[in-house]
């Protein structure tokens, strides 16, 4: 009963204490200066949960060859102004998802223009590491994805095909670019995927032979009860991987990539909120046993609506960085800044999850 009472009385509190902040601003003759400062009084008031508990975002995909968000359609103006925006919340990573999907590519590969992809209308890859260069981030290539794997279960076909696009970049970019830092190994996979410890292994010791050992990355999926199709209508799932399964199965697959894969983000999103601290407590294990590191990719869009995809609400992203900063992690990224967070996504939300995330971290 006076757990009950204390709660109701620091309700009535933060009440009354934004309402004697909007009664001052309105019945008295104060400067701009001095209602955006009651203004934000009255906004830390109604905070109920302590701020600047979560791990910072510090990297973030860059989504140009998509398959299930829609395109922005920017050009280096654009760009330009959206790593102003990630640069001001302290990212300092930025991942190119994947270089090409199926045969929308992102830069004038002579290889896969071959094998029939469509020109690009804009070398992206140039434009990327051209901003990454001019705001000191770190750039990670992301490598093709021909779209096989997702119609087969079979990630042995990527290999193929990323031995000449993996020599063709670095040759071509990474050399002649300060910002080229590492490497993301693009297929998104969960657990028992066939062929999955081969592709990655030859993919990351490819990518770590011809660039004098630069990082390389994963970011898998966890087969949650939120782990279902895209393009379907049902938000969750009945057979769903256990914690203990997980780490079975994921101390196999870290067994066999270690060596050629520094680190692995899993993406956080298939998993309901109260099973976060399980499972990343073993994502964390796993990934000091086998010495890599161990990101999370929080994801900033919402799986729980029947609307796929829009800006996550708050209070799931503060969640979930909660739960990754509590497991120690390494660094947190997200999939992805400029549609889901950014101030000028076409998504309108996208601009208010911004302005929340830098409240809760207090970045001016």
């Amino acid at each position: 009963m006076s757990n009950r009472r204390k709660f109701l009385k620091d309700i009535a509190a933060v009440g009354a204490s934004a309402f004697a902040a909007q009664a001052l601003m309105s019945c008295c003759d104060t400067s701009d200066k001095e209602k955006a400062r009651i203004a934000a009084a009255a906004d830390e008031a109604n905070w109920l949960v302590p701020k600047n508990e979560g791990l910072k975002i510090t990297g973030t995909f860059l989504d140009e060859i998509s398959h299930d968000i829609p395109h922005q359609n920017w050009g280096m103006k654009e760009w330009d102004q959206d790593f102003q925006h990630m640069k001001a919340i302290g990212i300092d990573t930025v991942i190119m998802i994947r270089s090409g999907y199926r045969k929308f590519i992102t830069y004038n590969s002579p290889y896969l223009l071959k094998k029939g992809c469509y020109k690009p209308s804009q070398d992206l890859l140039e434009m990327f590491l051209t901003l990454a260069d001019k705001y000191n981030m770190k750039f990670y290539f992301g490598l093709y994805d021909s779209g096989r794997y997702w119609d087969t279960g079979d990630l042995s076909w990527e290999i193929e095909d990323n031995k000449y696009v993996i020599d063709e970049v670095w040759q071509n970019y990474g050399s002649k670019h300060k910002s080229f830092q590492g490497w993301y190994i693009s297929g998104e996979i969960s657990r028992q995927t066939k062929g999955a410890i081969e592709a990655f292994h030859a993919m990351g010791k490819q990518c770590k032979d011809v660039s004098g050992g630069l990082p390389t990355f994963i970011s898998p999926w966890i087969d949650g009860k939120k782990a279902v199709m895209a393009s379907g209508s049902a938000l969750t799932k009945e057979q769903v991987v256990s914690v203990q399964e997980h780490e079975r199965e994921w101390g196999e697959i870290f067994d066999g990539i270690h060596d050629v894969v520094d680190a692995c983000a899993f993406q956080d999103g298939q998993i309901d909120y109260d099973e976060l601290d399980a499972f990343f407590e073993v994502n964390k294990r796993l990934a000091d046993k086998y010495g890599m590191q161990c990101w999370t990719n929080a994801e900033s869009f919402d799986r729980d609506m029947p609307i796929k995809f829009f800006p996550i609400k708050f209070d799931k992203l503060r969640l979930k960085l909660e739960a990754a900063k509590r497991a120690g992690y390494d660094k947190a990224i997200t999939f992805e800044f400029s549609h889901f967070m950014s101030p000028q996504s076409a998504y309108l939300q996208a601009g208010h999850l911004y302005d929340r995330y830098k409240e809760y971290f207090g970045i001016k």
